[in-house]
């Protein structure tokens, strides 16, 4: 039995586990800044270099698909909590409904152990006129598992387990995406986005909207459909990796970029101008394109940052 209920907004449980998780966030820019500077430790550099003992793995598979359907306003938000692993697509589509499709995947030795594992492993909805919250839960959560199954077995805590989401919502709508492992897409959405993963491929393709992307491990692609940004601006943010940035010939903007430590910036659009010291060189950036407007930074603590000429429109 998977678990994905409905609850009020009234739901004490619910919104204990929200308020903690918000108490708990910090800002973009919080974030990625702790991120550079715990990765950079001497600790974390010495565990990093000792290999994890071997962990049997367990034999039984099982895939659960669940599907919710809710009416939805245009102009509302729509926040999400992934799982720890898994993967995460959001479309936009022209109808006034959030639909959420998961595919939660567990592992154990025996029926038994799937059992008990799908009956805390799943996700909550919690929707409002003008917000609706999907919350996955599980394993991880020390709060809610001492909150709903004190006597879970302690060997079943460790196991495997993904949840991968497919979600569609109308086109203006605000996301608020909290992410763990796994890729994530968002395409065709109007509103405001903020964006924060642990390890992840990140691909956006969007044409508006203020934007906020920070990915501790892995990348950003973000594809530009409209030669004109539509309100707001993006600042995508990698402490170790890569942002790959596609554009529209005759494209108008205002580019700020910077590597913090170690990799290169790459001018493969070909129509950058310098903006302001100290220009375009490997490191930073201060750039226009076009008649300028709509302003982009993009930072990468460990890696590149790559600027190039859109080919071909990605529905992805």
């Amino acid at each position: 039995m998977t678990v994905a209920c409905k609850l009020t907004p009234q739901s004490n449980f619910l919104r204990g586990v929200f308020k903690r998780l918000f108490i708990k966030s910090f800002s973009a820019g919080a974030v990625f800044a702790l991120t550079m500077f715990v990765a950079a430790s001497p600790t974390v550099k010495a565990q990093q270099k000792q290999k994890p003992a071997p962990t049997p793995q367990p034999q039984v598979v099982r895939t659960t698909v669940k599907h919710e359907l809710r009416r939805f306003a245009y102009g509302g938000t729509v926040t999400i909590i992934g799982a720890p692993d898994g993967s995460i697509s959001i479309e936009g589509w022209p109808r006034n409904e959030v639909s959420v499709s998961a595919d939660i995947q567990l592992r154990g030795s025996n029926e038994q152990d799937l059992a008990q594992l799908a009956a805390v492993n799943g996700f909550m909805l919690d929707d409002e006129p003008n917000h609706i919250r999907i919350l996955t839960t599980g394993t991880h959560d020390k709060a809610f598992m001492k909150a709903v199954a004190k006597k879970f077995p302690k060997a079943l805590l460790g196991l495997p387990w993904k949840v991968d989401y497919k979600i569609r919502v109308p086109m203006s709508t605000d996301l608020d995406i909290s992410a763990g492992r796994g890729p994530i897409s968002v395409s065709g959405v109007e509103g405001d986005i903020r964006l924060s993963a642990t390890e992840s491929e990140t691909k956006l393709n969007l044409s508006g909207g203020v934007v906020a992307a920070t990915v501790a491990r892995g990348s950003v692609q973000l594809n530009v459909s409209e030669k004109s940004w539509r309100r707001g601006g993006a600042d995508l943010r990698v402490a170790f990796g890569e942002i790959n940035v596609e554009l529209p010939v005759g494209f108008n903007a205002d580019i700020d970029a910077e590597i913090l430590r170690s990799g290169q910036i790459i001018d493969g659009y070909g129509a950058l101008e310098s903006r302001e010291k100290p220009g375009i060189t490997a490191q930073k950036m201060k750039a226009r394109t076009g008649s300028g407007g709509a302003f982009f930074q993009f930072t990468v603590g460990d890696g590149t940052v790559n600027i190039r000429k859109q080919s071909v429109i990605s529905n992805q």
